[in-house]
């Protein structure tokens, strides 16, 4: 029953195709592009009587192009009874608008100033049709570099819901030979994969999956898996252009003489080609549609050449090489009227070149099936021989088995810490900062120290380091430093001799570099080795400690790194010259603390801080005395307000606080605060009192003086221009709205 599901979805499409109406009479053309109103309205559309225009069977190559590119057609449709209707056109060169009354109604592609505009692919086209479509002609503007222009294939009327069945009814052929061709094209290459010596199945699998992908993007029913028409072409195109490749690659696994240098050469002429061209479409020197006038005609010289030697040779060859010729020639023939039709040198059409591709091969994997039984038979026959070379052989292969097994166990242990040291790295990368990553080495030490007793320590508080619940053994001390002091790094230069006792541990420094600290020892690790010639019999002292010695290395360096990049985020994040945060570390913060305002309901505060007259200050005692006054403001800000608030420097003489949690109120009392500060101090350069400052704060508070969060800082400002406007030194708060 499955079987007869593709010939009834024919059936059906079939069926729903016969409804349409086909638009072959009644067309006109002019050449030419028309010019725009004020409106940017075409005039040849408001201009229907005009005597330019002229009668064309098709709208396609209207004759006396002479290197034109831009055209127009038009058409009145006829009306009928569809609920929906649409209208079809199989395919554009290049790109179209059609309009109708004055407006339009549909675009493909994008038109420049100029009237031209680049090639976008070859889709099928449904256009909606207003009410009253067959009252008026429709109007059709195309621009085409390519060497057609115009509407291609079938133009019809339909209603949308038949659109489906009909798309797939004209590519239920293709559908069929691609699905077909691909598993072809899998099954040949699973068997190169199998049998490598037989290397034409690569071939054939190359010819297969090419002819399969090039079926299904030239089919209409490609668009309907994903509407990108210019992405379907490039996969055409590749696919098109790969097939006299595989072909001649085809050819040369079966045939020899004078054809394997007449076909090597054919298809690297192809190759090159299909590199060149598809390279120089997708960096958009040249449109993907004017490669394909010169491939034709390179291909049409190819196939000449392997017909005329094809046929000259044609009665030397074997029975196969005969049959498999043939195929090939039907195939090419179906090459050239395809071809012909695309070029307009033949009506249009839909020729059967999916029939041809797969029969092509059919008779390639029947010869190939032939030639493989033979091959097969000859095969059991050398087989019965070789058993008992066989028998010997595998004894001796046994004996060296049982040596090989102690030490593929030995080198198990040593590969399992080679991928968890990989997988510790990869996942200290991962970290957001130093602890967390300081965290996932603790928990990989044991396995990367498996099966020898260990200690790990982390440093601690002063010079100490306490042990890690992580490790093998309770013999170890609990923490390094202080009463039990820290033990040097092991060096290379260790005995090759047994050590059994944990007074010979093993230690290694786990030392992480930053820019501000310099080197730090952030882990200790100790390790009680066990007898190498016992456990490890070919593993030396050396080997042993310099793997533990690398694997260290490694995780520091990543440690390192980290260390850098945490470093680097908290001085992007500070003002150099105050040591608060900086504005774009505010901005950051605000939005996150007002997040978390809307969500708990609790209130906001912000306060805007300027230093009075800051300027004079700075251009009567010098820069360096400015920045003092700064650094005295700011260590002042941060004496005022709770570890819980947040001061930044905002920029210039201003400062911004945060206060979450905090009433207007609240807010206001630690800005009267801090102005009573800041007036009580003096500012102190070079061990000469300069005196000293006043400031003035503006004070907004989110729900209470604004119900929009994203006013908070705009009232805050607002409210520090009123105290500065009045007076300076003093504090003024934002209005209260009412609830």
């Amino acid at each position: 029953m499955l079987f007869l599901l593709p010939w009834l979805l024919w059936a059906l499409s079939f069926v729903a195709s016969a409804m349409p109406v086909a638009i072959d009479q009644g067309w006109q053309y002019r050449w030419g592009d028309s010019p725009m109103d004020a409106r940017g309205v075409p005039e040849w559309v408001s201009a229907p009587n005009d005597d330019a225009w002229q009668p064309i069977a098709f709208p396609s190559n209207p004759p006396d192009r002479s290197g034109r590119k831009n055209a127009w057609f038009r058409v009145t449709l006829p009306q009928g009874s569809w609920s929906s209707p649409v209208l079809y056109i199989f395919s554009v060169d290049i790109i179209v608008q059609v309009w109708f009354k004055g407006e339009k109604i549909y675009q493909y592609g994008v038109f420049d100033a100029r009237g031209e505009g680049d090639f976008q692919g070859w889709p099928w086209h449904a256009i909606p049709l207003p009410d009253g479509y067959h009252t008026e002609p429709m109007y059709f503007r195309v621009y085409s570099d390519y060497t057609d222009i115009g509407l291609w294939g079938e133009v019809a009327i339909m209603d949308a819901s038949e659109l489906t069945l009909k798309v797939l009814g004209s590519s239920l052929q293709n559908l069929i030979t691609s699905a077909l061709s691909g598993l072809i094209g899998v099954l040949a290459l699973m068997f190169a994969l199998v049998r490598w010596e037989r290397r034409g199945f690569v071939a054939m699998s190359l010819f297969a999956l090419a002819s399969s992908v090039m079926l299904l993007a030239e089919s209409q029913a490609a668009l309907l898996i994903a509407y990108q028409p210019l992405l379907w072409d490039y996969l055409a195109a590749g696919a098109y252009y790969l097939i006299p490749v595989a072909m001649a690659q085809l050819l040369k696994s079966w045939l020899s003489g004078s054809f394997t240098r007449l076909l090597n050469v054919i298809w690297a002429v192809h190759l090159g080609y299909l590199v060149l061209a598809l390279g120089m479409a997708l960096v958009g020197w040249v449109d993907l549609s004017l490669t394909f006038p010169v491939f034709d005609g390179l291909f049409l010289i190819s196939l000449g050449l392997i017909v005329y030697v094809s046929v000259h040779r044609f009665r030397e060859l074997e029975r196969a090489q005969q049959v498999l010729l043939a195929a090939n020639g039907l195939f090419s023939v179906l090459l050239v009227l395809d071809m012909a039709v695309a070029h307009g040198f033949l009506p249009w059409f839909m020729v059967p070149v999916s029939w041809g591709a797969l029969l092509f091969l059919l008779a390639t994997i029947s010869l190939s099936v032939w030639h493989y039984a033979a091959t097969h038979r000859r095969l059991e026959q050398l087989n019965h021989s070789l058993e008992q070379e066989v028998q010997e052989r595998t004894e001796s292969a046994r004996a060296m088995a049982r040596r090989e097994r102690t030490r593929s166990r030995l080198l198990m242990v040593e590969n399992r810490k080679k991928r968890k040291l990989a997988d510790v790295v990869s996942e200290i990368q991962d970290c957001a900062g130093l602890n967390q990553a300081l965290a996932v080495v603790t928990r990989a030490v044991p396995e990367l120290c498996l099966p020898m007793p260990h200690a790990f320590y982390l440093r601690a508080e002063g010079d100490r380091y306490e042990r890690t619940g992580n490790s093998r053994d309770d013999g170890f001390p609990e923490q390094l430093g202080g009463e039990v002091s820290v033990p040097p790094p092991t060096s290379l230069a260790v005995s090759e001799e047994p050590i059994g006792d944990k007074r010979d541990m093993l230690c290694f420094w786990l030392d992480v570099q930053s820019a501000g600290n310099g080197r730090v020892t952030e882990g200790i690790l100790l390790v009680q080795p066990p007898r190498m010639q016992a456990e490890l019999p070919e593993f030396g002292m050396v080997r042993f400690i310099t793997s533990i010695r690398q694997a260290l290395e490694k995780i520091a360096i990543t440690l390192s790194n980290i260390a850098l990049r945490e470093e680097l985020k908290r001085f992007s994040y500070e003002d150099s010259l105050s040591g608060l945060k900086n504005r774009r570390y505010f901005d950051e913060l605000l939005a996150h603390e007002g997040a978390l305002a809307r969500r708990t309901g609790s209130p906001l505060s912000l306060l805007l801080v300027d230093i009075d007259y800051f300027k004079r200050f700075n251009d009567s005692n010098g820069h360096e005395a400015g920045d003092q006054a700064l650094r005295t403001v700011a260590r002042e800000l941060k004496a005022q307000f709770r570890e819980s608030d947040t001061v930044c420097r905002y920029g210039g003489e201003e400062f911004v606080v945060l206060m979450p949690g905090a009433s207007l109120d609240e807010a206001v009392a630690r800005a009267e605060a801090l102005c009573e500060a800041v007036r009580a101090t003096s500012i102190a350069h070079r061990g000469i009192s300069l005196g000293h400052l006043t400031v003035s704060v503006g004070v907004a508070s989110w729900p209470v003086t604004t119900s929009r969060f994203e006013r908070l800082l705009e009232d805050a400002d607002a409210a520090l221009y009123q105290a500065k406007e009045t007076g300076r030194n003093q504090v003024v708060a934002a209005e209260v709205v009412e609830a």
